[in-house]
């Protein structure tokens, strides 16, 4: 059973998830935001983060630097709907500074899913 931390502050998209996954067999964490998920990552060492990229306190660009720096074996998937606020492709600077893969929101959610199972090698 793979250990998924999702980080969204978005209470109903982040139960969601949670929900979603759960289905899949994964033990699932929460964070509210990138602060709280430093906490968590160091204590239970997840498998995978699902980040949002737009949140407070530290947002996921701040949590997939910390991520890279420190715990570069955690898979990482980048969320927003933010877009291209002021210009800035959030997602595509998520990418470029790790993250594994990207989703805009909305998303297909099996999509989701398999890419889960994907980068954590399940079939």
């Amino acid at each position: 059973m793979a250990k998924v931390l999702i980080v969204e502050d978005d209470t109903d998209l982040r139960k969601f998830l949670t929900r979603l996954l759960e289905r899949e067999n994964h033990y699932i964490l929460e964070a509210d935001n990138g602060n709280e998920a430093s906490a968590i990552i160091s204590s239970f060492k997840p498998d995978l983060v699902i980040t949002d990229i737009i949140m407070p306190e530290q947002d996921g660009i701040g949590t997939i630097n910390m991520l890279r720096e420190k715990y570069p074996e955690i898979k990482v998937i980048a969320i927003s709907g933010g877009g291209n606020i002021l210009g800035a492709d959030y997602l595509g600077i998520a990418r470029k500074l790790g993250a594994h893969w990207a989703f805009a929101k909305p998303f297909d959610n099996r999509q989701l899913v398999d890419k889960v199972k994907e980068l954590l090698g399940v079939k």
